[in-house]
């Protein structure tokens, strides 16, 4: 037989930008590999430089950054990363992002709008993306938008186990903020054993973002502590009024549960000043410690993360994480 023939083998290596490095250290921790040693910094006009200290030929690589604020600033890092990956021949490269930015601009509700979520996809397919690894994404229709796997993570899991372990005892009801949300409320009830299903109406002003009105409970609350459920916190205006209306439709107990707290002010003393006892996250974003209060509880998703990874880099299901719901 004439040619080289060589077994090659697979090589897995995290990367991470500067958004959020301790969940990036987390994750590699778990996976028992380093981070890639990376030169990452701004420009005196704030332009970014990004180089790996060692070589990338050939890896399987995995780009880890949350799209936290200044978004546009870490988004921008990313994609130079990927790029960075693309040139130095990396194999496979792997866009990890927890939250993936202007996900909410998902379709167009009026004329003239952009459809921001499908146009970020596009930049990492452009920049050299072959996959992307997400958590608990806004709308499911960000999946098509990426011309290659998308695996949708779910905190599902992580946070009803936590509910279930400290609150199971009482008697319980998902409450789905909206109508639009109510299958994932679905999800959370059969985890939860079938406890009772309830969502709020509102109402939404197009021209005034970050702002809605709850009109009523439709749903059986009384004498329950609720569950209320979203998949990101961002002013907290949404939630908090929410857990208002549950309490005077005579909840016994109001429990905030979600993925992506975003925390925009004054998230923060809406939160610290509402009617719910407890407010349960997990660290997709970063949090500093000026947005730390009493009654919040941050839930490490980095386990989650590292499993999937694993399994992609494995050749394995990412599915089998969420009995094959996802």
């Amino acid at each position: 037989m004439t040619g080289i023939q060589r077994t090659t083998e697979k090589n897995l290596m995290v990367f991470t930008g500067r958004a959020h490095p301790e969940l990036a250290d987390e994750v590699a921790e778990i996976l028992g590999t380093p981070l890639v040693p990376t030169s990452a910094y701004d420009f005196a006009n704030s332009e970014i430089y990004v180089r790996y200290e060692e070589s990338v030929r050939g890896c399987d690589a995995f780009v880890i950054q949350s799209h936290t604020a200044p978004i546009n600033q870490w988004i921008m890092e990313h994609l130079i990363m990927v790029d960075a990956l693309k040139r130095a021949s990396a194999k496979r490269i792997t866009v990890v992002m927890p939250f993936w930015g202007y996900s909410r601009q998902d379709k167009k509700h009026r004329g003239r709008e952009p459809i921001s979520g499908r146009l970020m996809a596009d930049l990492f397919k452009t920049a050299g993306a072959d996959r992307v690894i997400s958590v608990d994404l806004h709308a499911d229709q960000l999946q098509g938008y990426f011309d290659g796997p998308v695996d949708h993570l779910m905190a599902l899991p992580l946070l009803t186990d936590y509910i279930q372990d400290k609150y199971g005892s009482q008697p319980l009801a998902v409450v789905s903020p909206d109508a639009g949300r109510i299958k994932v409320a679905e999800r959370w009830s059969a985890r939860l054993g079938g406890v009772p299903l309830a969502f709020i109406h509102k109402t939404r002003d197009i021209d005034r973002p970050n702002e809605t009105v709850a009109n009523r409970v439709v749903g059986e609350v009384e004498g329950r502590i609720c569950i209320l459920t979203d998949d990101m916190i961002d002013t907290g205006g949404t939630i908090v009024k929410a857990a208002e209306a549950l309490m005077a439709e005579g909840a016994a107990g109001v429990i905030i549960a979600a993925t992506h707290a975003i925390f925009s002010d004054p998230a923060v003393d809406r939160l610290k000043n509402s009617a719910a006892q407890e407010v349960v996250i997990t660290n997709t974003l970063p949090l500093p410690a000026d947005k730390q209060f009493d009654k919040l509880t941050t839930l490490s998703i980095a386990p989650m993360l590292a499993r999937a990874i694993r399994e992609v880099f494995e050749d394995g299901s990412v599915t089998s994480m969420f009995d094959g719901h996802a």
